[in-house]
């Protein structure tokens, strides 16, 4: 067993551009193999890093100042992870390392959005369908916000993922500026991921399950959950703090794992944003659920802690929300704060009253309404299938909505899993959740709600990009679909199922 709190939290670097063109700045990043070290007592391990680097390196762009970034792949062209070919869009006809790059939460033309089959290899020798353009376009006309980069191939993003390519991307504007909320030092993004090691230290993912598939290995596994927890790159990493306002930019980089947030000596965090940005307005909680891709922004007060230890911890069961309890030694502990007794200096960060502005989307806005069931079946080996509208990623497309138009998107979930479904493109709120009678639906395919709609709690009233839709529940959204026309897709961010079918192509279509 690994000790905890033996490492301090990585600080993650921050990428600069390599040149300026024509006034837009112009980054490389290139995807490498290499050995790091994840904790003290392992020995380095292998990971697949943006600029060799596990997370990779963190971005910081301005409102409406447009990027340009060439993705390079110099993998090798071997994965280290076991793939099973018999999934779709990673079988024997494509290269086994493939990579394509795409910004979540970012609104980004098709061409730069990192479609699953616009895959390229090492050197751009090989490419997918869809490939375009080795240069990505990032227009940054978004208001200040929280977004993550990671690679999205076909069939294997969650190898990808799990190698080490991701990183996070941070929008500032002059309205989040102006709030005088903690920053510098004081302002810190935290990725929060789960992995398990073998004794020499080299990343474990199951190559099969339990009982193995006749006929299939290694075989794609339902949800991957990990033995311990990783911070920036460390297993159990510690902080140290002044006893002052700290904003923390969580992420949940995990590949299936919820994490259900609280810091040990009952302290409240300071929620002020979501996926898409700021709050309205703070709220304080004394705990964050947050899915995988979730984003959360929080602000902690560590100013009456002094001299204390205080640890992250989580409650969160996986699978979410039916599984079992985290491990209160292992999976149960994210890392530790270190308050230190006094102050560097005097405390400038503030939390206001009022943050971001914020126009609720109203129903009767809406042009059109879907009813998308998230359901099951099972696959031609008898292994579970999770599926969008009963439909696979090959079936015609069925979501065309129009440049401009405002839907309401109803996830019917029949299933006993919570997703966290993610649409490409857009922002959205979340209009309500509703039971329904999961047994009745069984009995005769109908859906029957047995409750009031429910409004999203407080601290989920922001722009999203990912919600979450539990269990015998309707989870309604509302988006308008712009400012790009093209090929998008939407699909649960469990890893395991987004590669596994539970990801479908939509086209926004030109009035």
């Amino acid at each position: 067993m690994l000790e905890k709190f033996v490492d301090r939290l990585p600080i993650l670097p921050t990428i600069q551009p390599i040149k300026t063109i024509n006034g837009t700045p112009f980054y490389e990043v290139t995807m490498k193999e290499t050995m790091q070290k994840l904790h003290r007592d392992l020995p380095p391990t292998r990971i697949w890093g943006y600029n060799g680097m596990f997370p990779g390196p963190t971005f910081h762009v301005f409102r409406d100042q447009p990027i340009r970034v060439l993705w390079k792949n110099e993998l090798p062209t071997r994965h280290f992870l076991p793939i099973d070919h018999t999934v779709h869009g990673a079988g024997l006809d494509v290269p086994d390392v493939r990579t394509v790059v795409h910004l979540h939460g970012g609104s980004t033309p098709d061409t730069s959005d990192g479609y699953p089959e616009a895959w390229f290899t090492k050197g751009f020798q090989q490419l997918g369908p869809f490939f375009t353009n080795p240069v990505y376009e990032y227009p940054n006309r978004q208001a200040a916000t929280n977004l993550w980069y990671h690679d999205h191939a076909m069939g294997i993003t969650r190898l990808n993922i799990y190698a080490g390519l991701l990183g996070m991307y941070l929008i500032h504007d002059e309205e989040e500026r102006s709030l005088g909320l903690p920053d510098g030092p004081f302002d810190l993004p935290l990725i929060i991921q789960d992995r398990s090691f073998h004794q020499d230290g080299s990343l474990y993912y199951p190559s099969e399950p339990t009982p193995p598939v006749t006929g299939v290995s290694p075989s794609v596994v339902g949800e991957f959950f990990g033995k311990v927890n990783l911070v920036n790159g460390k297993v159990w990493p510690y902080l140290e703090v002044e006893p002052r306002k700290y904003r923390f930019r969580i992420l949940n980089g995990a590949n299936a794992r919820f994490y259900c947030l609280s810091l040990s000596n009952g302290v409240p965090f300071t929620k002020i944003g979501t996926d898409q940005g700021l709050l309205p307005h703070p709220v304080p909680v004394t705990r964050v659920l947050i899915a995988p891709a979730e984003r959360v922004d929080v602000v902690v007060d560590f100013s009456r802690s002094s001299g204390k230890m205080i640890t992250l911890t989580n409650n969160a069961p996986s699978s979410y929300p039916n599984g079992k309890l985290p491990n209160s030694k292992t999976t149960g502990v994210i890392m530790q704060f270190r308050v230190k007794e006094e102050l560097s200096h005097e405390e400038k960060g503030v939390i206001p009253g009022s943050l971001g502005k914020y126009e609720t989307m109203n129903e009767h806005q809406a042009n059109n309404q879907r009813n998308l069931l998230l359901n099951m079946r099972n696959d031609s080996y008898n292994r579970s299938l999770h599926l969008l509208n009963n439909q696979l990623w090959s079936d015609p497309i069925t979501e065309k909505p129009r440049l401009g138009d405002v839907e309401i998107w109803s996830f019917i979930n029949i299933t006993n899993n919570t997703h966290p479904i993610h649409l490409h493109l857009i922002r959205f709120q979340i209009l309500d959740r509703q039971p329904f009678d999961r047994g009745l639906y069984d009995q005769k395919g109908g859906i029957v709600p047995t409750g009031p709609r429910k409004k999203p709690e407080e601290n989920e009233c922001g722009w999203k990009d990912t919600v979450r839709a539990n269990p015998n529940e309707i989870t309604r959204i509302i988006m308008k679909f712009a400012p790009y026309a093209g090929l998008f897709v939407w699909h649960c961010h469990l890893l395991e199922h987004e590669d596994y079918e539970m990801m479908r192509p939509y086209v926004v279509i030109r009035k």
